[in-house]
């Protein structure tokens, strides 16, 4: 089916006026409620329905339809496309007699969500089983190199340094003389994808945090290290335990919608239990604006679950959407106190590469 999507254009279309619904939080597409609002307010209409699945709806750009609303003629024609566009899709299974998503729709938007996203996720080069044997600060001893700036002094080692001073004749350790321990990355891999459905993340930022998502599922899952997803707003709307099926993962993202508000704290503890017990390297990226917003003083119970998470050797970065200054000051708080990074995306079209970046530091 995947290969049936690459080269039909048209099915392509199909999942993409499906994915821009769902991530605006449309339930159902009605074309004469749709038409009816874009006919009162443009604008506003827009902002409800997304101004890509009006495009797709119509067969005509944002700026013609914002232009020519207001003539009846153009109205007529419109309103003939979205009802002939709706019919085609239940026609097809899509949609039911309602307009809402029906599961084969949901498995079209799945594919073309993979689709759309095959250029930044398409594997380069040679790939295969091979072992993690770059440095990372997550995994385990396997060499020993010259000190140098920025090494963390927990990985000094102390036998190797005393012996080299030993050897030249050093009553003191002086600092040529210190050696630091090389880390290679630990045989698993687990990352949980944490992704902030919250109204704030309505449209364009839920698409591209479904694409990241992708992304990244589909990188980490081809090196045969685990993924788990937990989307989340004021409570875990829905959790995949970790797991190398690369399709569970991306019908999870797809059914993602924004719509209430946000609990860090309740999803990095709920991310703990989901977290296998064995000894790996274990990661959680929280995509978020960083709004936490749920119960009394959240930012305190946000860090103190990072703190608990940090106990149970789980790693924390937070990739940051448009954040403003005290939103950032939180961010950094919470990645700090789980020993991992913060990135501040300004430019949604970055994200997958900063979410891809930040897997790529583990191995």
């Amino acid at each position: 089916m995947k290969t049936v999507m690459e080269n039909d254009q048209e099915a392509v279309k199909d999942g993409k006026i499906l994915n821009d619904m769902i991530n605006q939080g449309l339930s159902a597409f009605q074309p004469d409620m749709t038409f009816n609002s874009m006919v009162q307010n443009y604008k506003n209409a827009k902002n409800i329905y997304g101004e890509s699945m009006l495009m797709e709806a119509t067969g005509h750009s944002s700026s013609q339809i914002e232009r020519n609303i207001k003539l009846p003629e153009f109205q007529r024609d419109i309103k003939s496309r979205m009802h002939s566009k709706a019919r085609e899709l239940q026609d097809k299974g899509l949609l039911g007699k309602s307009g809402e998503i029906l599961d084969q729709g949901m498995k079209m938007a799945a594919l073309s969500l993979y689709v759309n996203e095959l250029d930044n996720i398409t594997p380069k080069g040679n790939f295969g089983d091979h072992e993690h044997r770059k440095r990372s600060r997550y995994g385990g001893v396997f060499d020993v190199k010259p000190y140098s700036r920025g090494d963390r002094f927990k990985d000094i080692a102390i036998k190797h340094s005393v012996k080299t001073a030993l050897r030249r004749g050093h009553k003191k350790l002086i600092i040529e003389d210190l050696s630091t321990s090389e880390r290679h990355a630990k045989g698993e891999i687990c990352i949980v994808y944490g992704i902030d459905a919250s109204g704030s993340m309505r449209g364009k930022k839920i698409e591209v945090a479904k694409k990241a998502g992708v992304a990244l599922a589909h990188k980490a899952t081809t090196n045969k290290d685990k993924v788990g997803i937990m989307i989340f707003a004021d409570h875990i709307i829905k959790q995949v335990a970790p797991t190398t099926d690369f399709f569970e993962i991306l019908a999870s993202i797809t059914t993602i919608t924004a719509a209430q508000q946000t609990d860090i704290a309740k999803t990095i503890e709920s991310s703990i239990q989901l977290f296998p017990s064995q000894t790996m390297t274990k990661h959680l990226i929280l995509l978020t604006d960083a709004e936490a917003t749920v119960g009394d003083d959240p930012k305190m119970k946000a860090l103190h679950a990072a703190s608990m998470a940090a106990a149970n050797d789980i790693t924390i970065s937070i990739i940051g959407i448009k954040l403003d200054e005290e939103t950032t000051k939180f961010a950094r708080q919470i990645a700090e106190v789980g020993n991992g990074k913060l990135y501040v995306v300004d430019s949604l079209e970055q994200l997958d590469k900063i979410i891809l970046y930040d897997y790529d530091q583990l191995r």
